[in-house]
């Protein structure tokens, strides 16, 4: 029988895809996680993971196996939850996936508020230019822009928010969309949109995305060096005032954010307090970078 040890060292190089990305939550150097692991393997009998220089892939065993440790280690958080009254505040580590521009603009803001008021809290942020993969425990909750079609997850829609055309205020102000043709356009890379809420572009990049990037905070830099004309959320403006928005009567877009979760996570008090403030915090956050957003649309 493994002890819960070996379980969460194979939890966090599972997570990683790597020794030397597990090794610094695990407080281990890469080699010692190495024969961690190589024990762990020879304990069970068969190969947990298929190494090569791009880092640990799990086998089809350590795929189940790790499914089964992380519903576990959920089991042993919700235990320990118990020992924690609302009066004694939120503590321990709790990580929150999201897309980089809510990741960026919103959560430092809102993680900052809640840790403050909970000094024994650890809040990590997981920024990714993908879906956050709870089932493999990437992260205690995620915020995403669709809310997920399957999975035993729990979905609550958080705030809707406000993307216009956007582009340096030094820069001449289109007429219409029309006189778009032949402009520079910055948007992300046609092939690594995640999510079909996050293709803006439509016609507008009918001939191609000159400045490209799968991040969100790249594109609004881009936008600063004047590079050209794009989708920017009116909440990321608020940190870019060279940068205004244009043609608002002729392109609106409203997209949304959802908190998911696993539905077993409902039954942790730290975990549905967290959430609370979460959601209450970025709502807030929204409307108040929106408000901010600099030079008037024109």
């Amino acid at each position: 029988m493994q002890n819960w040890d070996d379980m969460r060292v194979f939890l966090a190089v599972a997570r990683a895809q790597s020794l030397s990305g597990a090794a610094p939550a695990l407080r281990m150097d890469p080699a010692t996680l190495g024969r961690r692991i190589a024990r762990l393997e020879t304990s069970v009998g068969a190969a947990l993971f298929v190494k090569s220089p791009q880092g640990y892939a799990l086998t089809d065993l350590g795929a189940r196996m790790a499914e089964e440790a992380a519903q576990a280690e959920a089991a042993l958080l919700r235990a320990t939850d118990l020992g924690q009254s609302p009066s004694s505040g939120l503590a321990g580590q709790i990580r929150i996936g999201a897309p980089d521009g809510c990741a960026n603009y919103l959560l430092p803001q809102v993680c900052a508020a809640i840790q403050a008021a909970n000094p024994d809290l650890e809040v990590q942020i997981l920024a990714l230019p993908r879906v956050v993969n709870l089932s493999r425990r990437e992260a205690d909750m995620a915020v995403t822009v669709s809310p997920p079609e399957a999975g035993r997850l729990t979905v609550q829609k958080i705030v809707d928010y406000k993307l216009h055309l956007a582009q340096h205020v030094d820069l001449a102000v289109p007429a219409g969309l029309a006189d778009l043709k032949g402009r520079a356009v910055v948007g992300y890379i046609p092939d690594m949109i995640f999510d079909s809420a996050l293709d803006y572009l439509g016609p507008l990049a009918a001939n191609g995305v000159q400045l490209a990037s799968n991040s969100v905070s790249v594109q609004l830099q881009m936008l600063r060096a004047k590079a050209g004309i794009g989708i920017a959320h009116d909440f990321a403006l608020a940190f870019a005032p060279e940068v205004r928005r244009v043609l608002a009567n002729d392109l609106s877009l409203t997209r949304s954010f959802y908190l998911v979760r696993h539905t077993a996570d409902r039954r942790s008090d730290r975990l549905q307090r967290f959430a609370a403030a979460l959601t209450e915090g970025l709502r807030a956050e929204v409307l108040r970078l929106e408000s901010l957003t600099g030079t008037p649309a024109v």
